[in-house]
């Protein structure tokens, strides 16, 4: 049965950070708002943890997963990344986007896409995801929480832990955050490659 944890949307409590954070420590995966919509999140070095999301999330190892850092020297560390993508990130992190760029060696195969060696990267503008991963100490690998059958992602707490109540450790109800997802940018080419029109705005980056 998973636990369920009320944390204040603009105020988190630093105590229930704490028992979220050793969730995950402890090889847990939790539900927890972004600025988007929910995710998934567990340990990047978890392999059992990470097959357990893509088993719930319905996906195989060709779907990019999202390594969600607390901020942008973080994503340097876990991709590769030159000087016109380093500017773009600037400019539009913190934000709803997702980055897709190619790995370093720092992260496990596993996690990397199989033909491309891309990941997923980005960093939330909510308050609870923000104040967990810095609890954490390390980024979160994550997916949006979206299941296999549904339209549209889970965005209520309740909904989340009677839907995966026997699947994950913990649900984090941090309030309503919407069900519009992330924008998805390619970075491993330039220009960028629009992926997928979200929440984050386009502007940026001068698509048509």
């Amino acid at each position: 049965m998973a636990r369920f944890l009320s944390i204040h949307p603009d105020d988190p409590q630093p105590r229930l950070l704490a028992q979220a954070a050793e969730v995950v420590r402890n090889g847990g995966i939790i539900a927890f708002p972004t600025d988007s919509c929910y995710s998934l999140g567990c340990r990047l070095g978890d392999k059992e943890a990470v097959e357990r999301i893509r088993q719930i999330r319905g996906v195989d190892d060709r779907h990019h997963l999202t390594l969600m850092c607390s901020d942008l020297s973080q994503i340097a560390q876990f991709a590769r990344v030159d000087n016109a993508q380093y500017r773009l990130l600037k400019a539009t992190t913190p934000g709803s986007y997702v980055f897709i760029l190619e790995g370093t060696k720092e992260l496990p195969r596993r996690v990397l896409h199989p033909k491309r060696k891309t990941i997923g990267l980005r960093v939330p503008e909510n308050r609870v995801a923000l104040a967990l991963l810095e609890t954490l100490g390390e980024p979160l690998l994550t997916a949006t929480l979206l299941l296999p059958g549904d339209e549209e992602p889970l965005t209520e707490g309740w909904i989340i832990q009677d839907r995966l109540d026997d699947l994950i450790e913990l649900v984090i109800d941090g309030g309503y955050c919407g069900t519009t997802p992330t924008t998805v940018v390619d970075l491993t080419h330039m220009p960028p490659e629009l992926v997928r029109a979200g929440r984050g705005p386009l502007e940026p980056f001068a698509f048509e």
